[in-house]
């Protein structure tokens, strides 16, 4: 049960949004912008992967598995290989580059002054364009701050995981701005 008065059959950052939806407004239009715009040489899946790393090392089980759930569903794999990302992305077979920009969100999610200018060089030595840079360290942070947010409001999770998957294609369709909270 959350620590506010949410609706009780919207879980996470979606209870959230419907008890201020003035800020979900602007929350929604920075992921749109962010994991959604095609002006982006990251493909969709690939920044979903890097939400929904940060929110693993975040342990948020809601963000985590929901932005999981439309990774798998743009890479077309399954959520084992999301979670062999997320439990070690070294030796995983993703691009060097991924591997580089994964490096900096984690750095990122540990604090913005972690990220080291080896990170950024070895980034780009792997072809990440400074907006590919600029737009990992900006989905770290959002991340941080929505993983904090529903878990600082002790929001409920569903703990069926198969739940975030079935959803996963749902969410890549609608994207973030205009959808019903209550689907």
């Amino acid at each position: 049960m959350a620590y506010i008065q949410v609706p009780d059959d919207l879980p996470g950052i979606r209870g959230l949004m419907a008890f201020r939806p003035e800020t979900a407004h602007y929350i929604n239009g920075l992921a749109e912008v962010l994991l959604r715009d095609d002006d982006n040489t990251l493909s969709r899946g690939e920044r979903e992967l890097i939400a929904t790393y940060v929110s693993h090392l975040n342990d948020c089980f809601f963000c985590q598995n929901a932005h999981g759930g439309i990774a798998q569903h743009y890479l077309q794999c399954d959520m084992t290989f999301i979670d062999n990302i997320k439990a070690d992305y070294a030796s995983m077979p993703i691009s060097d580059k991924l591997k580089s920009l994964l490096s900096i969100a984690e750095s990122v999610q540990q604090g913005g002054k972690a990220v080291r200018p080896e990170q950024i060089e070895a980034a780009k030595a792997q072809g990440a364009t400074e907006k590919e840079i600029h737009d990992t360290v900006l989905i770290s942070a959002l991340f941080c701050m929505c993983n904090r947010y529903v878990d600082g409001l002790g929001t409920s999770a569903n703990p069926d995981r198969q739940v975030y998957i079935d959803r996963g294609k749902m969410r890549a369709e609608e994207g973030y701005l205009h959808f019903d909270l209550h689907r």
